[in-house]
Formats: structure tokens, C-alpha cells, sequence
């Protein structure tokens, strides 16, 4: 027993001091406070009907009508019964939030290092250079939690696999089930994605391995215990899957059946999204040193130049008080890249970039060649469309590709992949694969090479680049060439600062080595040394973009909007109808009203090319039959007010004339002029099979909403003649289930987006209920895989302990 204590102790310790580092970073959680999240607050707007709905009936709702005239909520948060491997993630995720995603970043990385079999204080450096990477730090700051909670899974996946290749099978298959369980609760597919990119360069690498050593059987039973723990995460997570599976085909994610655009020029038919869309955040060739020298590019677009900078004078020169010359200071377009806007470099570190290079002389075999063809993939495909012939080919023939955008993200992989090679090099330094005379050949070429780069972009900077901007123009036209310059000072200024900052922790990190091979300077300090290198380094650029001025009081982030006045007058307005915010925009609206706005990355496709076809263009009959009541508008003093709309179609009504056309096309331009008061056109479905033409409309028929929640609609009707009536509902085949009188009725597309059906004469009642069978489905899935996951956990430790007590005997 004393012996197990000891040998847990030094890890129990490093845990520890993973979780004061994530409450340090973020130490304003301690007093309670938030960090103010861009992404976050937009999310809070859109979810709050579904979570309002929640904490008054403690029901779950998987429609919101909110937002988007309404769409399901399977990407905002919705909660499914069964999901057992959401609550282990809530137990990792036990810190306030964002120190959580801080420590799983910490967590997953030692773990990797450890099945790596690297020494703990090493992985305990790894981990350090890995969590306090500036790229993960900064979607933290800016509120893309999802994609941080992903990335953070990542290394423990690899864990699993590794261990699998490690010939421990029982361990390997449950950490990868369990890992990559936890890595789809984090619902961001496109990590996920760029995760399994990585594992099939692993997966390339060691089967060149296997087949050199004679080893392709236990290769290939291991891929196939991999492929069996894959299948279990995903059914631990069945109805998160499932759902998305569904949706996504219904989204701006899938494929549209419309070939033109809004000007009525032809469109590029794709399955996925636009290409120009896919790569509109593209890398730039010169950035790569981004990841070197930290604002070689001048950083990001709001840049703290100071008071003593080139751009505050410029600023007073232009009029400027002290006060609004060091405001704007605080916030200079320092950046000079060609993507539209950067937030922040994607920063690895000097010292673990030189660490990197110095491996790359050492190791061997085939980690290295796994850690480096992934580095290199990850680059090339983050150039986008600067690479278009490699970007053309992965978003026309690699599958799922086209799914995703901002084409840098995919850097998340190199700054995994870097630091492991970075500590494999360390590690390489201390053991004794190779001769010192190697190891000093090793410093001289990695520090040649890293110092010289510096050096040289040091020297020759200017003849090299003429730090113009892309959006240099706006500021020369609206405050003159004076000012331009004034950026281009202040550019040069921290291009130098920063140069000059990387050279220094170059030389410093290989004095360190240098020092340790001519035994001037022990091993553990060594360690100590580089982890005062890496988090001066790293954390030192970390606090330039996300520091405690982030952190506001909880309220601010919980409560993130205030209705303005014409909020306050159509709130008054207790009735059922759609409010459309030519103001606020975004997810603001959706915070208060049933909005015609919203904020997401994959709303419903058809009501994304209505809104670009029409309600962009304020087409008043289209808004009319949405029944878009309110309009919130701004006079030319700026005062915001709401324009009653009396013309809005209402909830639901009778229409004399029901017309087929042949294609989306005709379907979305006929709205334009459509009488749709009293006229509704389709396209062909199976549920319009067998409809009049024509139906009698006399003046008392009606139709109206006598309740509603946001998944559940119920009418009364009334009509001498059978009827056809079209709801201002938006149309979403999967889960919405209607009854006339207690029976089983369908309804079909109508108008594009709406929902339309045929009633009998006489009065009935018509319901509309959201009852998702893919949710029912993947519940039960999720249970019986969660069941079936935790014998094979206990049968597992079961085998591990008696295996253990056996070898002890």
C-alpha cells in the first residue's frame, strides 16, 4: 500500500497543481465573476425560450421559436434522457468555467505524455506548453466553449489509441470508448473531424511500422478493438448523434435543391457549404511565423499599442482627447495579414518551437513521423484557398470535408502535435539513445536554424515587407495617409519587439541545454528552467488577449441583453406572432421575441435562402406570412421603435388556391408576388398527393391558435367546406406530428418554408406537437450502451486486479 501511495503521489500532486494554474490564469472566478464571451452571449440569447421552458415545466423542449422563425434545438444545448456520459463529463468539467477547460487541456495532454511512457515532470511541462497554447486560450476568451471542450478530448483519444497499439487492450479499448465518448459530448463536429484526420496519419505511420517489423496481426486487431470502442462512444451518445445526422441534412450544412442565387445568377450545386465560405479565414504563407514570433503580423486586429505609440499621436493629431487617443490605442488595427479578421496570432511559443526542432534531429521512428505528417497536413490545409489545388481537392473528394469553415481551425493539430515532439526531445536529451556528440549536433543545427530565422527576419524586415494592411485603404480614406503611416510605425515597432523576444528565449533555452551537456547544469533543473521558459513565454502573450479586464460581474453574462424601448412595447403584446429586429440583429431578438433572427452556424437551409432571397430585402410579403407583427426599426435621430404590422398574415389561414410548380427555384421567386392570403404553392411530396386545386372560402370560415408552447400548437377550426390552410409555422418534417380530433393527420411543405394541410368541413381541432422519434430512438441506445459500457469497465478493472494479484504472487 505504501509503495501504491508513493507511486500515485507525484501525480495526484501535478493534478493539483493543474487545477491552482487554470484558477490562477483565471483568477476573477475566485470573486465570482465571468469572463465575458462574444460567441457565449449570442448563444444565451438564442437558448433562453428552451431553458425558460425547462426551469418553468421541467420538460425539455427540442424546438425553439425563437429564433429563425423557429428550428430545432439539438444544437443549442438541448438535454436527452439517458446521456450518462454528459454527467462524467460535468464531474471532469468541476472548476468554474472557462478554468474547466483550462484543466482538461492540462489533463488530457499529461495523460498522452504518460502512455507515451515520458517521464511525469516532463508531461508535466508538456502539459504546460499545450494549455497555455495562445490559440486555445484565445477561443476561450471569445466563447468557443464547444470547440475548446473538443480540442481538450483530443489527447485522451490518442491516449486510448496508443495504448491499444501498446499491446494493452483492455485498458486501450475502454479509455478510447470513454474518451471518445466525451469527445462527441462535446458536440463540435469539426474537431471531432480534424481529430480523426490525425489518427488516420497515426494509423498510416504505424502500419508502414508493423509491416517493417513483421506485425501486421496485432495491427490489425487493434484496429479492430479501436473500431469496436468507436462504435460504443457513439452510442453513448446515440441521440446527440442521431439527431445531428438528421438535422444537418435539413441545414445550411447539407444540400440545397436551389440552383440560383438571390441576383438570379446560377449557383454552384454543392452537398456542403460554399467554397468562398469554407475559405474565407485562410492562413496566409507568411503567417506561419505567426506561430514563431508572435506578432509578426501585427498581431490581432485590436492591438494595445500604449500611449507611446505612433497611432495615439496620430489620434490627437486627428482631434483626439487623451482619454478617446488612449482608448482607441487599446484597440489599434495592428494586423496586416489577408484574412478579414484575426482575433489573435495562433502563437505555439518560441521555446517550444525551438524544443520542436531541436526533436526533430533526435527522435525517431515512427511517433515522429506520425507528430510531423500531421503538423505538415495541418499547415498546408489551414493556406486554404493560398493552397487552392490541395483545399480543391479535400473540399471536392475527401468526404465530410465540405461540411466545415474557417479552414484555419485545422492549426488546432500542429498545436498538439508540436509539443509532444517538443517534450519527445527533451526527453531524448536526458536518457541515453544517443551520444552527447549527436545530442550538441542536435542544439547547433536547431539553434542555427530557429536563431537564424529570427535573426534574419530581425535584419532584413524591411526589405522583406511593407506592413500594408488589406484594410489600410478604409483608414486612408477616412483619416488620411498621416494616420496609415502611423500604423505602419507602430507595426514595425512590435514586429521588432516581439523578434527580438523570440531571439532571446531561443538562446536561452539553449544555453539551457548547452549548459546540461557540458554538466554545468542538472537534469531537474533543466526541467525547471524550461517551465519558468515556456510559461513566461506563453503566458506572457496568453494575457495580451484574454486577462482578468475580460471578467465581468455574473449578471452582465447571465442576463447579457436589455430590451430597449420598442422591446418593451411589443413585450406588452402578450399574443402569439414574430417579431423582425432591423436593429439589434443577431440573437439579441431572440432573447426577448419569437424572432426572425438568430445567431447560428447551421440553421435550417430553406429559411436561409428565404432570408437571403427575401427578408433581407424586407420583402413585406414574405414577412406577412410569417406572421411578423412587429418590425423594430430606427428613426434617422437614432431612436429605435417598433412599426405594427397590420398586414400580417396571423397564425394560420384558409386558402382558396393551392398551385404545384416543378422546381425550389420557382417555388422561392413566385414568393415574391404571391397572394399568399389566399393562394399557397408546393413543389411535389409524397403528402401532397391526391389535393384540390381549388377550395371555398366564405366569410366565416376561421381558424385560430387557442394554445401554445414552443412545442406544442393547438387550432380551432371552423368551415362549412373542406378547407386547406397554411400555418406561419416554419416546416420541419422530422418531429413535428399533427392530430385533427385526437387522430393521426400529416402535413406538408408549403410556401417554401411553411406548414400546410387539408381539413375536413365542420370544426375541428388541430394539434402540432414536436415529438422527435430520432430522440426516443437514441435514448434507448444511449442506455443499454451505457449499461453495457459499465460491465465492461467493472469486468475490465476485475481482470486488471486478479491479473496484478497473480503476478504479485
Amino acid at each position: 500500500m505504501q509503495f501504491s501511495i508513493k507511486k500515485v503521489l507525484p501525480h495526484f500532486l501535478v493534478l493539483v497543481g493543474f487545477v491552482i494554474l487554470s484558477l490562477a490564469y483565471f483568477s476573477p472566478v475566485l470573486q465570482g465573476k465571468q469572463i465575458f464571451q462574444s460567441d457565449i452571449m449570442q448563444y444565451i440569447g438564442m437558448s433562453k425560450q428552451q431553458n425558460d421552458f425547462r426551469s418553468q415545466t421541467g420538460e425539455e423542449t427540442y424546438w425553439t421559436n425563437s429564433a429563425f422563425g423557429g428550428m430545432p434545438t439539438y444544437q443549442l444545448g438541448a438535454k436527452y434522457p439517458h446521456n450518462y456520459i454528459k454527467k462524467l463529463d460535468l464531474t471532469l468539467r468541476f472548476l468554474p468555467r472557462p478554468a474547466d477547460y483550462l484543466f482538461l487541456y492540462f489533463l488530457g495532454f499529461y495523460v498522452l505524455l504518460l502512455v507515451l511512457k515520458v517521464d511525469f515532470k516532463l508531461a508535466a511541462l508538456g502539459a504546460l506548453a499545450f494549455g497555455f497554447s495562445t490559440y486555445l486560450i484565445i477561443i476561450l476568451g471569445v466563447g468557443h466553449n464547444s470547440k475548446a471542450h473538443a480540442i481538450a478530448y483530443m489527447p485522451l483519444v490518442l491516449s486510448g489509441i496508443l495504448l491499444t497499439f501498446q499491446k494493452k487492450y483492455i485498458s486501450g479499448f475502454l479509455l478510447t470508448a470513454l474518451a471518445m465518448g466525451l469527445e462527441i459530448v462535446a458536440n463540435h463536429f469539426q474537431m471531432t473531424y480534424y481529430l480523426m484526420l490525425l489518427v488516420i496519419i497515426l494509423g498510416i505511420a504505424y502500419l508502414i511500422d508493423a509491416y517493417k517489423k513483421n506485425l501486421l496481426p496485432h495491427y490489425f486487431k487493434s484496429v479492430g478493438i479501436l473500431v469496436a470502442a468507436v462504435i460504443l462512444s457513439v452510442a453513448l451518445n446515440a441521440t446527440g448523434v442521431l439527431a445531428t445526422k438528421e438535422y444537418v441534412k435539413e441545414s445550411t450544412r447539407g444540400k440545397s435543391e436551389l440552383t440560383i442565387n438571390p441576383d438570379g445568377s446560377s449557383k454552384e450545386i454543392s452537398s456542403g457549404l460554399d467554397k468562398d465560405y469554407i475559405t474565407q479565414f485562410s492562413y496566409g504563407y507568411w503567417e506561419t511565423f505567426n506561430l514563431f514570433i508572435p506578432r509578426f503580423m501585427g498581431g490581432g486586429n485590436g492591438e494595445d499599442v500604449g500611449k507611446d505609440s505612433a497611432t495615439y499621436d496620430a489620434f490627437r493629431k486627428l482631434g483626439a482627447t487623451t482619454s478617446q487617443a488612449i482608448q482607441e490605442s487599446k484597440q489599434a488595427p495592428m494586423y496586416w495579414g489577408d484574412q478579414p479578421i484575426v482575433e489573435a496570432p495562433a502563437y505555439i511559443g518560441a521555446v517550444v518551437l525551438f524544443l520542436f526542432v531541436f526533436a526533430l534531429f533526435l527522435v525517431k521512428g515512427r511517433l515522429k513521423w506520425w507528430l510531423v505528417g500531421g503538423s505538415i497536413l495541418s499547415l498546408l490545409l489551414s493556406y486554404g484557398k493560398n493552397l487552392g489545388f490541395l483545399t480543391d481537392f479535400f473540399i471536392d473528394y475527401v468526404p465530410l470535408y465540405n461540411k466545415f469553415r474557417a479552414v484555419t481551425s485545422i492549426q488546432v493539430l500542429l498545436e498538439l502535435c508540436i509539443p509532444v515532439l517538443a517534450i519527445f526531445g527533451l526527453a531524448r536529451l536526458f536518457n541515453n539513445f544517443e551520444k552527447k556528440e549527436e545530442k550538441l549536433k542536435a542544439l547547433k543545427n536547431a539553434s542555427i536554424i530557429t536563431g537564424g530565422i529570427a535573426l534574419g527576419f530581425l535584419l532584413f524586415k524591411s526589405s522583406l515587407f511593407d506592413f500594408v494592411g488589406v484594410n489600410d485603404g478604409f483608414y486612408r480614406q477616412n483619416y488620411g495617409q498621416a494616420f496609415v503611416n502611423a500604423l505602419i510605425e507602430d507595426r514595425k515597432t512590435i514586429f521588432t519587439q516581439d523578434t527580438i523576444r523570440t531571439l532571446i528565449l531561443v538562446l536561452l533555452s539553449a544555453g539551457a541545454i548547452f549548459m546540461y551537456l557540458k554538466e554545468k547544469l542538472k537534469e531537474k533543473w533543466v526541467v525547471v528552467a524550461f517551465g519558468v521558459l515556456i510559461l513566461f513565454d506563453l503566458v506572457g502573450v496568453d494575457k495580451r488577449y484574454v486577462n482578468n479586464d475580460d471578467f465581468v460581474s455574473s449578471i452582465q453574462v447571465n442576463k447579457p441583453f436589455e430590451a430597449n424601448a420598442a422591446d418593451k412595447e411589443i413585450l406588452k403584446d402578450t399574443g402569439y406572432y414574430r417579431v423582425f429586429d432591423l436593429v439589434g440583429g443577431a440573437a439579441k431578438p431572440s432573447y426577448f421575441h419569437n424572432s426572425l433572427n438568430g445567431y447560428s452556424a447551421a440553421e435550417l437551409k430553406r429559411y436561409s435562402e428565404l432570408f437571403d432571397f427575401h427578408i433581407a430585402k424586407n420583402n413585406m410579403n414574405v414577412l406577412n406570412m410569417l406572421n411578423t407583427k412587429y418590425i423594430i426599426a430606427q428613426d434617422e435621430k437614432g431612436n429605435v421603435f417598433p412599426y405594427t404590422n397590420e398586414d400580417a398574415n396571423g397564425n394560420a389561414w384558409f386558402v382558396k388556391k393551392l398551385e404545384k410548380v416543378n422546381s425550389a427555384n420557382q417555388e422561392i421567386k413566385a414568393l415574391d408576388s404571391l397572394d399568399n392570403k389566399n393562394k399557397a404553392i408546393y413543389t411535389s411530396q409524397k403528402e401532397s398527393e391526391n389535393l384540390k386545386t381549388n377550395y371555398i372560402v366564405d366569410s366565416l370560415a376561421t381558424i385560430k391558435l387557442v394554445s401554445y408552447k414552443p412545442n406544442y400548437l393547438k387550432y380551432q377550426s371552423n368551415n362549412s367546406n373542406e378547407g386547406f390552410v397554411v400555418f406561419s409555422e416554419i416546416y420541419y418534417g422530422n418531429g413535428w406530428k399533427t392530430w385533427v380530433d385526437g387522430k393521426g393527420a400529416t402535413h406538408m411543405r408549403v410556401d417554401y418554408v411553411l406548414r400546410g394541410m387539408e381539413i375536413p368541413a365542420g370544426k375541428h381541432t388541430i394539434e402540432f406537437k414536436f415529438d422527435p422519434d430520432v430522440v426516443k430512438t437514441g435514448s434507448t441506445i444511449a442506455l443499454a450502451s451505457s449499461i453495457l459500457f459499465g460491465l465492461l469497465l467493472l469486468g475490465g478493472l476485475f481482470y486488471g486486479f486478479k491479473k496484478k494479484s497473480a503476478t504479485s504472487a
